[in-house]
């Protein structure tokens, strides 16, 4: 699908465009707002542009926008613990909600990516320090 720029609105004094780069970002806030989402996954270029120091919220979000509808691919990495089910459904329910909210737009389709699971840091123990005399 060639990149398109949707009309949103027509009035007496012009017309309102939103460009499909807003839908990427409003579906990646939404995303990464939803519990058990440990980060969006940008694929391999996008987590080394991120780790120089590039900070891309729309980071693991396609979309593909009509004249009156969305598509978005969201792609994400899951905390440790988290029902990937329950997480994926409320990702798909918060970004459809977002997007149609903020632009009148009906999204036909969210499609979420689990790419990875972020694991538990292992706690570590406190560093016992032995207070005894080697050398008398």
């Amino acid at each position: 699908m060639e990149e398109f720029t949707p009309d949103l609105e027509r009035t007496e004094l012009g017309k309102v465009q939103i460009a499909p780069e807003v839908l990427e970002v409003i579906a990646g806030m939404a995303a990464s707002e939803v519990e058990g989402v440990a980060s969006m996954s940008g694929g391999f270029v996008g987590d080394i542009a991120e780790r120089l120091g590039r900070k891309n919220i729309a980071r693991g979000v396609r979309v593909e926008v009509g004249s009156r509808e969305a598509a978005v691919d969201v792609s994400i990495i899951v905390k440790y613990g988290h029902r990937i089910p329950d997480v994926a459904r409320n990702i798909q329910d918060s970004v459809r909600n977002a997007i149609e909210s903020m632009t009148g737009l009906s999204v036909v389709e969210v499609n979420v990516h689990i790419v990875d699971v972020e694991l538990k840091p292992e706690e570590k123990a406190p560093a016992v320090v032995e207070d005894f005399q080697r050398v008398r």
